[in-house]
């Protein structure tokens, strides 16, 4: 039975743009922070192009401090015994400090080349070396190769840079230095061709190479200028171990000095002016760029806690549904071979139905079909216009009556039945299920515990022949039974599916309300009913042999339809039975296991899915993939494992796992929007109506099948 004929109610739209923008800036969020920190200063290798042509002789020949503007190239030099100390890759919150303490120890400024996005970081750092007299140049945004990237890019780092530096320190940037840059005789034309006009252009005499750390004695000489020549040297305060340049420094600086050599910033050296304040509208681009960039790193840090917390917790329950379907084999078995006698007492079975004509005759055959003994059959047409009724009456089949009532909904026509039932024992059926043989006898040998009030039994979907379906039988056999054999052994199932499910009538009486037998409260009335029942006092266990065959969804619009109902009506019956938290006995163990298993597994983890998988986007394009596919193959693996092992457990053909990985890729993605909108309908306060499902007549084929 589907649906009943409740006023339309307008559900929220706006929801799904707020989504999309919320995981487009998501998006946006990591990508930023994955494009600032992708590329870690000073490690990686430049990419010279081959066979390219030598810059032109004048600077070849010229002093590392170059000015490139209109096409004309001018070159300076340090004056003699004036060295430049300059520093690359930082502000690092290790080294730069000690490298700014021994300057200070022995008066010397230096000129601090520092990345744009490690400036954002550590902007303090950053002031540090502007109030202690050290000034600051472009090292661009993310020491990229600035000569090997679209023009685009290149304006994009060094803006970037300009208005992060700006933003920290308050002063425009004058000084430009070229990542992977070396002397001024090793320079091409490509690379002297996109020097910045507005800035000078800084290279250097002696490279200390301390980013290899060959030694405090090696950095110390490389450093050394011939007789009395001034000289830019290049070093670095960021990138790694710096300890040796630090000690180098320190023998450095004092026996220099003690030559006669000052050691000065650039423009100090060149007699140039400082560089000037920045303007406000700058300043005020930096202080954005650097809200952005914090904000865009915390981000990516919560949202990598949020995907490991998802991933352990769904690796955990893989494991613990493993775990608890092995042991619930051997409980199993064993309630069954210490069974005192067989529960053979008269069974009822309502079959509630509404415009079920596809279905119902081969539902109604399946149950006269049982070889239980003593059973009846009870078909409470709910104001079908398919002719439902006509259909099972033109069957003149014994033991089967049909009660006709006018639409108003599952739950009435679940009462009727009840009512109607001259049994103790009740099994509640969809009209578009199937039994076997055996199912009945199966269903209800649990009644021997007499503190057994209700029994689940195994539904599997007929209709697995195209993908979709394919999906819902491996959602079936994985999710809902693996999860329903856990609930058996934690005592705590919430849920008897409306295909299959055996009562105690004394139960039914026990949880009935002033609206019926079975509330009307919520969409999920066999979650609400199940929950009632574990408040009362009575066991609910689950019959795995008891095997029940429904069609499923066959269309993507329809399988919406389903779980947005289904997931609203949990919901709804969870609110319902929230009090149970504070119970003992079957209901405390509702509430206190079950209620926050559905929370977690059913409602949390999906809502948080899409902002994982974003983060599984980011990870693919700014960390190392191979480790990103490892972890996915990797957790694909545990998922295929359980599949094989609960169709294993149920005896079922190992065909479907191929299609495991799509349905992580597609239905995975359905399903949780489907939370996400009923997550919003709740909300809301937005009262759902019921959503008829088209039947297509497949659970029936699946009787002719097997009566060949």
């Amino acid at each position: 039975m589907s649906g009943n004929r409740r006023a339309p109610a307008r559900e929220a739209r706006a929801h799904w743009i707020l989504l999309l923008l919320s995981l487009v800036l998501l998006l946006a969020a990591l990508a930023f922070n994955g494009y600032a920190h992708g590329i870690a200063g000073g490690a990686e290798v430049p990419r010279p192009i081959a066979g390219a042509a030598a810059a032109p002789e004048q600077v070849l020949t010229g002093g590392p401090v170059i000015r490139a503007n209109a096409g004309q190239v001018e070159s300076r030099r340090m004056p003699a015994k004036t060295i430049a100390l300059t520093f690359d890759d930082g502000p690092d919150p290790e080294w730069t400090p000690k490298v700014l303490d021994v300057l200070a120890k022995y008066q010397a400024h230096g000129t601090f080349f520092p990345i744009g996005s490690r400036v954002n970081e550590y902007p303090d750092l950053v002031r540090r070396m502007t109030a202690e007299g050290h000034e600051v140049g472009s090292h661009t945004f993310t020491h990229v190769e600035i000569a090997r990237v679209p023009g685009w890019r290149r304006d994009l780092e060094l803006g970037m840079t300009r208005n992060a530096i700006a933003g920290a320190t308050g002063r425009e940037v004058t000084l430009f230095r070229p990542p992977f840059s070396s002397t001024a005789d090793a320079l091409h034309v490509y690379e002297v061709a996109v020097l910045p006009a507005d800035a000078l252009t800084v290279l250097n005499d002696l490279d200390t190479e301390d980013w290899q750390r060959p030694g405090v004695d090696a950095i110390v000489r490389a450093a050394q200028p011939k007789g009395t020549a001034g000289a830019i040297v290049l070093m670095h305060d960021s990138g790694g171990d710096r300890s040796q340049t630090v000690q180098a420094l320190a023998k450095l600086i004092p026996a220099l000095q003690a030559k006669g050599y000052k050691f000065a910033t650039v423009s100090e050296a060149l007699g140039l002016p400082a560089a000037a304040p920045a303007p406000r509208a700058v300043q005020v681009r930096g202080d954005v760029l650097r809200t952005v960039q914090a904000a865009a790193g915390f981000a990516t840090e919560a949202m990598g806690v949020l995907m490991a917390v998802a991933l352990v917790l769904a690796v955990v329950r893989l494991l613990v549904q493993i775990v608890a379907a092995r042991r619930h084999v051997k409980v199993a078995r064993r309630r069954w071979r210490e069974r005192p006698f067989e529960v053979l007492d008269p069974v009822s079975i309502i079959v509630p139905a509404y415009n079920e004509a596809a279905n119902i005759a081969a539902t109604v055959r399946s149950l006269v079909a049982s070889d239980y003994p003593y059973l009846e059959v009870i078909v409470v047409d709910d104001g079908s216009t398919d002719h439902t009724a006509d259909i099972v009456e033109g069957l003149r089949l014994r033991g089967v009556r049909v009660l006709r009532q006018a639409n108003a909904g599952k739950p009435a026509a679940l009462t009727t039945g009840i009512r109607a039932a001259r049994a103790d024992l009740l099994i509640l059926v969809d009209g578009d299920t199937v039994f076997q043989r055996d199912t009945v006898y199966n269903l209800v040998q649990d009644f021997v515990d007499p503190q057994v009030g209700a029994i689940a039994g195994n539904t599997k979907v007929a209709n697995r022949k195209r993908l979709l379906g394919r999906w819902q039988h491996l959602e079936y056999v994985i999710g809902f039974n693996l999860d329903r054999r856990l609930f058996d052994l934690a005592g705590c199932m919430p849920t008897i599916p409306g295909a299959i499910g055996a009562f105690r009538r004394e139960v039914l009486q026990d949880v009935a309300t002033s609206a019926g037998i079975v509330s009307p409260d919520t969409l999920a009335e066999d979650t609400d009913l199940t929950m009632a029942v574990l408040r009362a006092g009575w066991k609910v266990v689950y019959a795995e042999h008891a095997i029940a065959w429904t069609e499923a969804p066959s269309s993507l619009r329809q399988l919406w339809r389903q779980r947005y109902r289904w997931c609203y009506g949990t919901m709804q019956a969870m609110w319902k039975h929230r009090h149970a938290l504070a119970e003992g006995g079957g209901g405390g163990r509702l509430g206190r296991r079950g209620l926050p298993y559905l929370l977690v597994f059913q409602i949390a983890l999906p809502l948080a899915a899409p902002a994982v998988d974003i983060f599984a986007i980011y990870g693919f394009i700014f960390l190392p993939w191979v480790q990103m596919l490892a972890a996915w193959c990797g957790l694909l693996a545990i998922q295929v494992f359980t599949a094989w092992y609960a169709l294993r457990l149920d005896r079922e053909r190992y065909g479907p796992l191929w299609s495991i990985a799509f349905q992580q890729i597609v239905y995975r993605q359905l399903m949780y929007l489907v939370v996400v909108q009923s997550t919003v309908t709740a909300l809301l306060g937005n009262r759902l109506r019921w959503q008829r499902m088209q039947r297509t007549g497949e659970a029936a084929a699946l009787l002719k099948s097997a009566s060949r």
